[in-house]
């Protein structure tokens, strides 16, 4: 097991992202180079990182902002919105550490951040039970959260809740897409048995296509955008992007 995989099944969450802070600026300099580009940060590396709690992926990590291949998609689908340049109220569930400071900094964002657990969060608060007021913001971020959820339905239906009418919605998943069903059984409770079936020792289910009308379900309207929609196949190499990942862009009517 390489030492990567050893911390991300052993090592708390939260301690991580805040040893992942001392480590970064060494593993930065050390990778140093031109094979690969984060969109992010603008910065190029000979190598990125291998990343995985299971199956580890190979240069996928990138050593200055330490986003992964979902991060800097999004990233890519928002330079091509008014996010960086209009006023906008955004909740963050579950802040990403790669978005958390370029966000906070932005000055056209009220930014504001949610979790149960995160260091980086700005209230502590349980997604199926938000503490916000309906209607409140233009722009939610919950990414890598519903696969953690017993009651996914309930933490979409807050999602939509808090969500202003005609405001966006980014709730990105892992998921299968030759899974034609999401696959889930909440009699396994033991973190080793749910590694076996659901891939990681904390979730609950295994997306599959009809995650995007879950949330159609809820009220949303869902755009499905795919990596290629946003990046051409040079891109996605030297960007390190995941060909197949669909970005589900929500919409409240």
């Amino acid at each position: 097991m390489s030492l990567f995989k050893l911390a991300l099944n052993t090592i708390p969450r939260p301690f991580l992202i805040k040893m992942s802070y001392l480590a970064q600026p060494f593993v930065s300099f050390y990778l140093r180079g031109d094979t690969f580009t984060d969109p992010i940060d603008g910065k190029s590396f000979r190598k990125f990182l291998p990343y995985g709690y299971g199956v580890q992926r190979e240069n996928v990590l990138a050593p200055g902002t330490l986003s992964l291949e979902r991060h800097r998609l999004l990233w890519l689908y928002l330079k091509s919105t008014t996010f960086f340049s209009k006023p906008k109220k955004v909740l963050h569930v579950a802040p990403e550490q790669c978005f958390y400071k370029l966000f906070r900094k932005q000055e056209n964002l009220d930014y504001l951040t949610t979790d149960l657990f995160s260091p980086l969060a700005d209230v502590k608060a349980d997604i199926c039970n938000l503490p916000f007021k309906s209607n409140s913001y233009d722009i939610i971020f919950c990414n890598h959260v519903l696969e953690h959820i017993e009651d996914d339905k309930k933490a979409m239906q807050e999602l939509f809740r808090v969500l202003k009418p005609g405001g966006m919605g980014i709730f990105q998943i892992p998921q299968e897409l030759d899974r034609e069903e999401t696959y889930e059984d909440f009699s396994i409770t033991d973190p080793a048995d749910r590694k076996i079936h659901f891939g990681q020792y904390d979730h609950v289910r295994i997306y599959g296509k009809d995650y995007f009308n879950k949330l159609r379900n809820i009220g949303f309207e869902v755009k499905e955008i795919k990596s290629s929609d946003i990046a051409t196949p040079e891109e996605i190499e030297k960007f390190r992007l995941s060909p197949y990942e669909i970005l589900p862009v929500c919409t409240k009517p």
